[in-house]
């Protein structure tokens, strides 16, 4: 879980589209609205301006809060290294955590359904398909806390995706036989000192991936709580959920690490 923001929300999905400057590459962004029947859905897609041609995709999986500004910033920040990101509405168009116990009741119907939670999941992936500027061959997920638990269970579905990455996301292992779906390499990046992942999720989700053969990896933080990549999170340590800049930078190193392998620059 993590605690609510202690950052001021800037409505940045009122905008089409922005331009962000910074790191290896300028990035745009555009709202994208679907539909899964009668329901909306709002989320946001940051590609890069410079590249020429179809660039590698990821679907992002945003926190307990839903799509927010923090969600947008970490997109910017894979699309910097030439990747397009379709950050995926789970919750539906205008519904988003207004703090903890509200997020906490959104992300407890779809971790109690995982059924669901997968159905949104891979309608998210459909529509990063259908991005002009996103090659659907070369795709990956990642996500965070509540997405972190989505990008496995995107996995468990089957999902025809190169690798997903889970940023201290939940790892308990619901249905053990559905490890035998996934074609995809898992990478989970936790905090050594996380109170919300418990010993015996851990050793189920690598009992899981050991099982069904999986081509996974764990690394873990010392001195790392949840949300360390989420600077809303702020440093207290104590409350379960603090930002930590040095798990932070490391995980995306990661990141950026499995990206290099999957897609190297030719």
């Amino acid at each position: 879980m993590m605690i609510a923001r202690t950052m001021l929300m800037v409505g940045f999905l009122l905008a089409a589209t922005s331009v962000a400057s910074g790191g290896a590459m300028a990035v745009k962004s555009r709202t994208v609205e679907y539909k899964i029947g009668d329901q909306s859905f709002e989320g946001v897609f940051v590609y890069p301006v410079t590249s020429k041609g179809k660039v590698p995709g990821v679907l992002m999986v945003h926190n307990w809060l839903g799509v927010s500004d923090e969600t947008k910033r970490q997109a910017e920040r894979m699309a910097r290294l030439g990747l397009a990101v379709f950050a995926v509405d789970v919750y539906g168009k205008g519904v988003r955590a207004k703090g903890a116990q509200d997020a906490m009741a959104l992300a407890g119907k779809f971790k109690g359904n995982r059924k669901l939670f997968r159905e949104r999941l891979l309608r998210g992936l459909e529509i990063l398909r259908e991005q002009k500027e996103v090659d659907p061959a070369r795709i990956v997920a990642a996500g965070y806390c509540f997405g972190g638990t989505g990008v496995i269970e995107l996995a468990r579905a089957g999902a025809d995706v190169l690798a997903v990455v889970s940023f201290h996301g939940g790892l308990d292992s619901p249905n053990p036989a559905d490890g035998k779906n996934i074609k995809a390499k898992v990478v989970a990046l936790q905090g050594a000192d996380d109170p919300y992942v418990k010993a015996a999720d851990i050793a189920a989700f690598q009992s899981e991936m050991r099982t069904h053969g999986v081509d996974w990896q764990m690394t873990v933080y010392g001195g790392a709580v949840h949300s360390f990549t989420d600077i809303g999170a702020g440093s207290d340590v104590k409350t379960g959920a603090a930002y930590n800049p040095k798990a932070d930078e490391r995980s995306f190193a990661a990141f950026t690490d499995l990206i290099s392998e999957l897609f190297p620059k030719k």
